[in-house]
């Protein structure tokens, strides 16, 4: 078994070491035995999503956002078809704001469209950990932002539900996006690193939707999981 994983925009989406997430993920489907072919892939290289089993996209600066914006547009059908027919997502930090209907920072720019929401670029920014709840597994879900964007008139299933923090604006506690094997989100960590057993729903049902009667190894997150742990802890005896 192959996993093929398109990590996009590489050098222009990866602050705050956000390809730890795509790391993260390829350690621990090698660990189960699977094989990993990653393609790095960028604004000079032609995308095509039918090919790969997860796709990834991180973090950028407002300008790269922009640059990228601008690439990944004509790559509307294929990504659409792609998220219907359950290929794996997941997309951190403001790498999420693409796929909504518009960007509006100085001007409003275009987006892909594929879900109902627009996002508008604030002065303010919205910076700090996020403890946050998922419908998907039984632990929290821990993580940092740091953006200017708000997200208004959501209608799609969030990803996450926010304990402490904030949520699409200000005031809101649901968070991230979640459709199929979708997962859009802002916070960034990276989220894999930080949250060992979101790490290993992922694994699973990525290498469950190539051999359903698949037999795991037992999963060795022993660093991930103290961190995670104390982080836990400081947060419940601040509260």
């Amino acid at each position: 078994m192959t996993v093929h994983i398109a990590h996009l925009y590489y050098d222009l989406m990866n602050l705050y070491g956000e390809s730890g997430n795509v790391k993260a993920l390829k350690m621990q489907l090698e660990e189960q035995g699977v094989k990993v072919k990653i393609d790095f892939l960028t604004m000079q290289d032609k995308i095509h999503f039918s090919d790969y089993d997860f796709i990834y996209i991180g973090m950028g600066t407002e300008q790269n956002q922009q640059m990228v914006l601008k690439h990944i547009l004509p790559y509307k059908k294929e990504i659409t078809k792609a998220i219907e027919q359950g290929k794996f997502f997941l997309i951190t930090g403001n790498a999420i704001e693409l796929f909504g209907k518009s960007i509006i920072a100085n001007k409003k720019m275009r987006a892909l469209n594929i879900f109902h929401f627009e996002t508008k670029q604030e002065q303010m920014r919205i910076v700090g950990e996020v403890l946050a709840t998922t419908t998907l597994i039984s632990k929290p879900i821990i993580g940092f932002q740091n953006r200017s964007g708000v997200m208004k008139n959501v209608k799609e299933e969030p990803l996450f539900i926010i304990e402490k923090g904030t949520g699409y604006a200000p005031k809101i506690v649901e968070e991230g996006i979640h459709k199929n094997h979708f997962y859009g989100t802002y916070l960034i960590g990276p989220i894999l690193i930080r949250n060992p057993e979101f790490l290993k729903y992922l694994v699973k049902q990525i290498i469950q939707q190539k051999d359903s009667k698949f037999k795991f190894k037992p999963f060795h997150l022993t660093l991930e999981n103290k961190a995670y742990q104390n982080f836990i802890q400081k947060y419940n005896e601040k509260s």
